[in-house]
């Protein structure tokens, strides 16, 4: 059986290209619209269905997706402007349980991304080719992470948990 919390597999990094990037570019730009179209004419019993047994509900899975990439926007814009800055790790599983996840509507998240996909997407189009070098500390790992390693990461993200979405549809015939 396939692993129902990785659909598209897990991130692979990728040697910096210029194709690399322009096709992480498209997938960061498209995002938001791409998780709209998971989700639309959803009834509030099927929002409220998880993806896989013990995951997220649809509707918890738009909320992480927003409060995911708005964090990742402040990433970048630390490890343009600071020199390897500590990146603020949070614990995911408890956001997706807060009361703003349960108890408004998915859509605002959706909202969220359109507008902040906008901006995301302008700033990482005009990073040049040594600032992809540049790098952020993630305490959770231990490690530094390059912006190159951040952009791809999150361009995974994006097509990771909408195909939750998608795929779930699939196998519950939606």
């Amino acid at each position: 059986m396939d692993d129902l919390r990785y659909p598209i597999g897990k991130y692979v990094p990728q040697p910096f290209s210029e194709k690399q990037l322009e096709e992480w570019l498209i997938d960061i730009k498209n995002l938001p619209q791409h998780l709209e179209n998971a989700v639309v004419n959803l009834d509030e019993a099927q929002v409220n269905t998880p993806y896989r047994p013990d995951g997220w509900s649809v509707k918890q899975v738009v909320h992480h997706v927003a409060d995911s990439h708005m964090n990742a926007f402040i990433r970048f814009k630390l490890g343009l402007t600071e020199d390897n800055p500590t990146i603020k790790p949070y614990d995911e599983a408890a956001w997706a349980n807060l009361k703003d996840t349960e108890n408004l509507p998915f859509n605002l998240s959706l909202t969220i991304l359109h507008a902040l996909h906008v901006r995301l997407v302008e700033l990482l189009k005009n990073i040049s080719g040594n600032q992809w070098n540049r790098t952020v500390f993630h305490p959770e790992h231990k490690k530094e992470m390059t912006l190159w390693h951040l952009v791809g990461m999150y361009a995974w993200h994006g097509r990771h948990h909408t195909a939750h979405i998608t795929s779930l549809r699939e196998r519950m015939k939606w």
